[in-house]
């Protein structure tokens, strides 16, 4: 059996190309033209490789790296092997981010699963559609009545896109995914699974039994946003659910009905936010992050991962604990009851015995 190759290289780029893209200088005595035809992990670069080093936990994996060139930050560039080209960057994740995506193009957002382009055989597409030219529809994939599609947009296996849907230009819809009821932007990534449109959770709850509210909302996404695999996303109930520009959700996120997220949140794995929430732009939710119903998370705010939050948390401010609380309370909280806990213990090691 052969070894595949995911994603193959683009191109090759040379040292001084590298350095131009990075926002970089070329160290005095280096060989500009010096090629470089692909990037590693520090461990396991090789002379012609880029790696990249920001972290001092990884500062013995820099002092041994083969890589034929580094970007790392000032504080960390006298670590890095005399073989290596260093490449100083204020921020070398960044830097390296930009490499790869001239490296590997490919590897920015999902291609269609046939390799194809147009509408493959087995997909079905309603004859209302509209789809602009250059749009990929990959075989399985359902397009219903009335729906738009933009051009450069990847609709692949089994997605299902359903009537009146809007998705803008070059969007990226994976395989298995679902959408409904919904406007979605430009370059938007939609990746496998993700459910986005469906009804929200709305009951009106009785003794006798709980009645369901028609979900009657939508769901508008907005430019740049990426969605992760098997997240959902209701639509409204009677107003709109909005994901703003930029915004980066994670797989297995839930985002309930009549949810506002600002521009450029990011939402980590297995969060849940309950309906009418608001995320004000910037703001960050941890992983396993729950957040109560109708509640506003200021601009720039940082919830630590597996926080409950059930009030609201203002501009700037950093939060975590069950229940949330200040950062600086819920370490001190978390100190004093280990502390207790401690003292408790010596003072029944030091109980007479007998």
């Amino acid at each position: 059996m052969t070894e595949p190759v995911f994603f193959p290289l683009a191109t090759s780029l040379t040292i001084g190309e590298v350095a131009a893209l990075c926002g970089t200088a070329v160290p005095d005595g280096v060989e500009a033209g010096r090629i470089l035809s692909g990037a590693a992990a520090l461990e396991t670069a090789g002379p012609g490789d880029i790696a990249y080093m920001d972290n001092p936990k990884y500062v013995e994996a820099l002092v041994s790296t083969k890589a034929g060139c580094v970007l790392v930050s000032s504080r960390f560039a006298d670590r890095a092997p005399a073989s290596a080209v260093v490449l100083v960057s204020a921020t070398p994740y960044h830097a390296f981010a930009r490499v790869l995506a001239r490296f590997f193009p490919e590897a920015l957002r999902p291609e269609a699963a046939f390799a194809s382009q147009g509408i493959a055989p087995g997909a079905v597409v309603h004859p209302s559609a509209v789809l602009e030219q250059g749009v990929t529809v990959d075989p399985g994939a359902v397009i219903g009545p009335g729906a738009e599609i933009g051009a450069g947009t990847i609709v692949a296996a089994n997605a299902v896109i359903g009537p009146q849907v809007r998705i803008g230009r070059n969007c990226s819809i994976g395989a298995g995914a679902s959408i409904q009821a919904s406007l979605i932007g430009n370059r938007v990534i939609v990746h496998p699974g993700a459910r986005i449109g469906q009804d929200g959770f709305g009951f009106a709850m009785s003794p006798k039994g709980h009645m369901k509210v028609p979900q009657i909302g939508r769901v508008i996404i907005q430019d740049d946003v990426e969605i992760g695999a098997n997240s959902c996303i209701d639509r409204g109930a009677s107003r709109d659910t909005v994901i703003g520009e930029g915004t980066k959700i994670d797989n297995l996120v839930q985002i309930g009905h009549n949810c506002v997220i600002g521009r450029h949140c990011v939402i980590c794995a297995q969060t849940g936010l309950a309906g009418s929430s608001t995320l004000e732009d910037f703001a960050v939710l941890g992983g396993q992050v729950g957040l109560a119903g109708h509640l506003t998370i200021g601009a720039g705010a940082q919830i630590a991962a597996q926080s409950g939050v059930a009030g609201d948390v203002p501009r700037g401010a950093r939060y975590g604990g069950y229940p949330a609380q200040p950062a600086l309370s819920w370490a001190r909280e978390s100190a004093w009851l280990k502390a207790a806990v401690s003292r408790r213990g010596r003072a029944k090691d030091d109980t007479p015995k007998g």
